[in-house]
């Protein structure tokens, strides 16, 4: 039985439309927003690997710095503003507020672990109305060290007094979910895009493109 569920934030429950949108009145590649954001990722497994520790706000802007030299763009601080703020106003997409309170009448422990810090994260779910939908949040902060890496997942277990094989670990990425998985959590995979689910991770528990049917299949999950 399935007590607690874990959230992935950004492009799991929150849009990432607004954020797309913004990189377009820049670039007239549409591809622009998944580059930027792999030369994020990359970056931070990297530092990650490395022992090493930076905040992912100021990853997110060296990320942003590349691209646009790349581009043989120039990149002011009214752009920096303008693409990197959109993150504290991105909207929860349609399905999440049903699933979250589906799970929350099940009596089913709902927490949000991101990689972004705590006062993004704060700020998000106040933005977009989720906050009273949750019953805590963590930022990699606590940890210093980033999803996939299995530190936030068991300092997660620990401080919510949890047991691994009762939580399930909710993200529509692959890397995430292949990092709960390692920690021992069960993992549940919410197809957000037309995207390949990589063949070399764990296999997800749970494959849905609708959060409230993922929600349900949780609720019923043995």
């Amino acid at each position: 039985m399935i007590k607690t569920v874990l959230f992935d934030m950004n492009e799991t429950l929150l849009d990432l439309s607004v954020l797309k949108e913004n990189f377009g009145k820049y670039f007239e590649d549409k591809y622009v927003l998944n580059y930027w954001f792999a030369k994020l990722l990359h970056s931070s497994t990297v530092i990650g690997g490395m022992g090493e520790y930076t905040d992912f706000g100021k990853l997110s802007e060296a990320a942003l710095e590349s691209v646009f030299l790349e581009s043989d763009k120039e990149l002011t601080d009214e752009i920096k503003t303008d693409i990197l703020g959109s993150f504290r106003n991105l909207p929860a997409y349609d399905d999440v507020p049903e699933a979250l309170k589906l799970l929350k009448d099940h009596n089913i422990k709902v927490i949000s672990v991101t990689n972004s810090s705590y006062k993004m994260v704060e700020e998000q779910l106040n933005n977009s109305g989720l906050i009273d939908l949750f019953d805590s949040y963590y930022s990699v902060d606590s940890v210093e060290k980033y999803k996939p890496f299995n530190d936030i997942y068991h300092y997660v277990i620990n401080e919510e007094k949890i047991n691994a094989a009762e939580t399930v670990m909710v993200a529509t990425h692959d890397w995430d979910l292949f990092g709960a998985k390692k920690a021992g959590l069960h993992t549940a995979y919410i197809k957000r895009k037309e995207d390949q689910y990589n063949p070399y991770y764990l296999k997800p528990d749970m494959t849905n493109r609708n959060l409230v049917d993922l929600a349900q299949e949780i609720v019923d999950f043995n």
